[in-house]
């Protein structure tokens, strides 16, 4: 849903790479003004805003570490003077740690692990609904939340902890959608599967598309690209009479 003034405004977290940045640069091209959060990279996060300035769009990064509820909060304010309150939210932000069994894992780990994916999420998730929901003056919006096929096959023996934070993110998505439908806000998330991302660095193994992509229906992994073209259609008033939904990207697994 788009503001009653016509203005789009769409915050995406972990907006500087991958998945997040694909969806950074569409927005761009369909008429969002577009805020790219970042965490550490501003040179990636700086590179996603020129590109859209060079297309003729609009588009500034913030950095703030989602998991810190006081820098969210700065987050947000920040995009109200900049660019307006947001319309829309990508919930793409994450964090994955080295593949390792979950009893090698230490606490600490797990901690870090959640604070980020699924509070991270959560916090930003309320930020929106205080500015897009119609009970505290606003016109309606529309979030996507940025799941993982690990939250239906469970990553055992790589990241089982990360695996439990998606699935964390997929009931939140299923109960907000339902907790403020009648205030013009729309919940979904997105499911991807095996992405060609620098994610897979982070985990230990930066070839573990190729590896697994044989399991694959399709026989191929996916692109950034792919994911972001549905993360815009949900966004989008086509998906108008959608909430609630947790779409698979992932090649037909």
């Amino acid at each position: 849903m788009d503001s009653s003034d016509g203005l789009k405004i769409l915050l995406v977290t972990g907006g500087s790479r991958g998945i997040g940045a694909a969806t950074a640069r569409l927005a761009a091209s369909r008429e969002y003004s577009v805020c790219v959060n970042f965490l550490q990279n501003q040179s990636a996060a700086d590179s996603v805003v020129r590109e859209i300035h060079s297309g003729g769009g609009k588009a500034i990064a913030i950095q703030a570490d989602i998991s810190s509820e006081a820098e969210v909060v700065r987050l947000f304010e920040r995009t109200d003077r900049e660019l307006g309150p947001v319309t829309a939210l990508v919930n793409n932000a994450a964090t994955l740690e080295s593949q390792m069994r979950l009893d090698a894992m230490d606490g600490a780990r797990m901690q870090r692990m959640f604070s980020t994916n699924a509070m991270g999420t959560l916090l930003c998730a309320r930020e929106a609904v205080r500015r897009m929901s119609t009970l505290h003056g606003g016109s309606g919006g529309s979030i996507v939340n940025v799941s993982s096929g690990a939250a239906r096959f469970g990553s055992p023996g790589e990241y089982v902890d990360y695996a439990a934070t998606k699935g964390a993110v997929e009931t939140f998505t299923i109960g907000l959608a339902k907790e403020v439908a009648e205030e013009r806000i729309r919940v979904n998330a997105v499911r991807p599967g095996y992405i060609y991302t620098e994610m897979h660095a982070k985990g230990g193994e930066a070839g573990r598309v190729d590896r697994v992509k044989a399991r694959v229906p399709m026989k191929r992994g996916g692109r950034p690209e792919e994911v972001a073209a549905t993360i815009l259609w949900l966004l989008s008033e086509e998906a108008s009479y959608v909430t609630g939904a947790v779409l698979d990207v992932s090649g037909g697994l």
